[in-house]
């Protein structure tokens, strides 16, 4: 990878790795998961599960593409022959690819949300409006598949215009001014729920550590979040880190993606449940929490139409960030092994992206529960594209680990590290041991929802990574003898 293609600062990639974690998961799915499991006690599982494996492969997946300079694809590639090692590891480049491509499609449908709910803000749709009124408008814009195309449309086009005008123009320039912009409106709406909400009920809820509210259910919940927050397994960190400058550290990187993406959530948790308390209305809504409670929240208080606008800005502007990491993998794979122009390659992800994304489209609506998909595999649609996401991820960031933590020898770490011995040590443990373990348990979390006929292929996988890991440590023991 020639040198054109390094980000043009060092502290770029810290915004474009920010930028891949704070989407929707941050500020829909955190929420609403914190208050369906107990509040304080999911968060202190989240943040310490977040320091053990979180930023341990973090590192691990930003060293292996800085190591490589190349898609993940065509990165694990080469990391294969330069280490001779099993050309399975090679999957990982795969299931990054394969789940950034399916995630974009449902993505964009849920981040088309925010687009119908910003216009309805903006132009006073909502204000004074019902519980009931608020529930069945987003139940009508579900059973809108025109709508929810349109929005989809959009949404990923935009992504699209801004991948396709290449790494420094596109992505850098739009993140250098789209980052700070979200972070100065989470402010804004931070401030406006103070004043206007109950801060002092949402920081008791968020921060109150009492482990018997949380069910092993919760556990799980809270490392498989800590875990997909990170945008982990899914090729995005992996292709940033091809761009990423030799000087900049990447442990101090690391911790600095992990901090802040931490402090978004619980921002918006704040926020958001400020807003929820103060108009007693329920924090344990589910995923209607964004899209049904918030709005009724700023229904009922003083310049809820702007305020609320300009929050679900930042829902659009969030999920963007995240959906142009989500391209990147895909296109730049492409543009290296086809030698199609960028353009070309981010045209085509979108459009085969935007297609899968129909699927997510047609599964509120008219191919809802009782239809022909959901009595073939046993659910919509887009619960199908997700529980895919939900094992591709995990085991792309298992093989991560592993080959991070068998393949690769330790003076390659230590002049990627550039770091103490004691840093070392302790890093590779957590990536050798209890990264893995921690994923296993989040991945063998998915395996009872999975139909019987895609278990033995989701074996497969992981035996033959199992296999690859042994081979690997196997002949790293010969060589250190």
């Amino acid at each position: 990878m020639s040198t054109h293609n390094v980000w043009t600062h060092k502290g770029t990639f810290l915004l474009a790795a920010v930028g891949s974690a704070v989407g929707l998961g941050n500020l829909w799915r955190f929420p609403y998961l914190a208050g369906e499991n107990g509040g304080g006690a999911f968060i202190l599982i989240y943040a310490l599960t977040i320091f053990a494996v979180g930023i341990p492969i973090l590192i691990a997946e930003t060293m292996l593409g800085r190591a490589s300079r190349r898609s993940p694809i065509m990165g694990m590639r080469h990391l294969t022959q330069t280490h001779n090692t099993s050309r399975a590891w090679e999957a990982i480049g795969w299931l990054g690819g394969a789940s950034a491509f399916l995630i974009l499609s449902f993505y964009s449908v849920i981040a088309g949300w925010a687009l119908h709910y910003t216009w309805q803000m903006f132009t006073g749709s909502l204000v004074g409006a019902d519980a009931e009124t608020i529930s069945a408008g987003f139940d009508a814009l579900l059973a809108s598949p025109g709508l929810l195309t349109l929005y989809h449309t959009l949404f990923i086009i935009a992504s699209g215009l801004i991948v396709g005008m290449g790494i420094h123009k596109g992505i850098e320039s739009g993140l250098r001014i789209m980052m700070p912009a979200l972070f100065v409106i989470l402010l804004v709406v931070l401030f406006y729920s103070i004043v206007n909400g109950d801060i002092g009920a949402a920081a008791s809820f968020l921060f109150t550590f009492n482990l018997a509210d949380l069910s092993l259910e919760g556990w799980l919940e809270a490392m498989g979040q800590s875990f997909f927050t990170l945008s982990l397994g899914m090729g995005a960190i992996m292709a940033y880190g091809a761009y990423m400058s030799s000087a900049a550290s990447l442990t101090r990187t690391a911790i600095a993606v992990a901090f802040v993406d931490t402090a978004v959530a619980m921002v918006a948790g704040l926020a958001i449940f400020a807003l929820v308390f103060g108009a007693d209305l329920d924090a344990g809504q589910g995923p209607g929490l964004m899209f049904v409670t918030l709005p009724l929240a700023f229904a009922e208080m003083p310049f809820g139409a702007l305020i609320g606008g300009v929050f679900f800005i930042l829902v659009l502007g969030a999920a963007i960030s995240s959906s142009i990491s989500l391209i990147e993998p895909v296109a730049a794979y492409l543009v290296e092994r086809f030698d199609m122009t960028r353009p070309q390659a981010v045209a085509l992800m979108v459009v085969a992206s935007w297609a899968m994304g129909l699927l997510t489209v047609l599964s509120f609506n008219l191919w809802a529960e009782g239809t022909l998909f959901h009595t073939l595999f046993g659910r919509s649609a887009f619960e199908f594209i997700e529980l895919l996401t939900n094992i591709f991820m995990p085991v792309g960031g298992l093989l991560i680990a592993l080959f991070a933590g068998w393949a690769l020898t330790q003076s390659e770490v230590m002049m990627e590290l550039r770091t103490n011995q004691r840093w070392f040590v302790l890093w590779r443990f957590l990536v050798r041991f209890v990264g893995p373990a921690a994923v296993s348990f989040v991945f063998l979390r998915t395996i009872p929802q999975v139909e019987g006929y895609l278990i033995p292929t989701i074996g497969a996988i992981v035996i033959v990574g199992a296999f690859a890991a042994g081979r690997t440590f196997l002949v790293e023991s010969s060589q250190e003898k």
